[in-house]
């Protein structure tokens, strides 16, 4: 796995950079309506250093994303829930939620410090201070073996377009390394903990959740960006978290 680049948010400051890991010369990314399935369930994730991801409602008070989001890379641990912001429906500044996070959990392996971080355990779920707006919908999880080949959308709060919803429509899975999923989906920094989604058969998720979010569902989670000359990117399937959405079910967490 040497070689990757994490889509990491950065701070306001420097959401601007040229340099776009991750998005290859036929760029397919275009703006999406914000507020149209199943987009309206992709959030925006700030912290108070002013760093900023994307990430995914999956549960009425529940957003998953990516772990190296959370991280604070002076004191080298992640932040507390008191300084972690989602925002529902954001686009140019405006948005229509601001909701604080109560509580974090991540990957007790994972270190993004260490000297070859467990990109695996790359993830993160939110439990949000109250439930998303009613008119935002959960979306499915997805935990099936996904086939190479498989269409696939990845969207996100893109460093160079960070005022707007993009995504990648039109991409396909490559396959599996590391425990990654890899795929061609154009993703840039900012995109991080982005879904990775994938179409519902049947009206419902490969794993049978009832399919809402206009027939999508999360595969996995965007982490990260291969140097490479054609797109080669990443994501931690849903697998690796879902129990951990399960056991929050059954305690009755919605």
């Amino acid at each position: 796995m040497a070689g990757l680049t994490m889509l990491a948010g950065v701070p306001t400051a420097h959401a601007e950079r040229p340099l776009l890991p991750g998005v290859g010369p036929g760029d397919r990314r275009a703006p999406v309506d914000a507020a149209a399935d199943p987009w309206r369930s992709v959030v925006r994730v700030q912290t108070n250093l002013a760093g900023r991801c994307t990430g995914a409602l999956v549960g009425r008070r529940t957003v998953v994303t990516a772990g190296h989001c959370l991280f604070n890379p002076r004191t080298r641990r992640f932040l507390q829930a008191s300084s972690l912001h989602v925002l529902f429906g954001y686009d140019r500044g405006e948005f229509t939620r601001h909701v604080t996070v109560a509580r974090v959990a991540t990957d007790p392996a994972y270190d993004p410090a260490a000297a070859t971080p467990m990109f695996g355990g790359d993830w993160a779920v939110l439990t949000l201070a109250e439930p998303a707006p009613d008119q935002v919908p959960p979306l499915p999880v997805s935990v099936a073996p996904l086939r190479p080949g498989t269409p696939l959308m990845l969207g996100g709060y893109s460093q160079d377009r960070a005022q707007i919803l993009m995504a990648d429509s039109a991409c396909r899975l490559l396959g599996e390394s590391g425990g990654l999923l890899v795929h061609d989906c154009d993703a840039t920094r900012g995109t991080s903990g982005g879904p990775l989604l994938v179409r519902t058969v049947g009206g419902a998720g490969a794993n049978g959740i009832v399919a809402s979010g206009g027939g999508w569902a999360v595969a996995g989670v965007g982490v990260a960006a291969g140097n490479a000359p054609a797109v080669r990117n990443f994501a931690v399937p849903s697998a690796h978290f879902a129990a951990l959405l399960a056991k929050d079910t059954a305690a009755g967490q919605p």
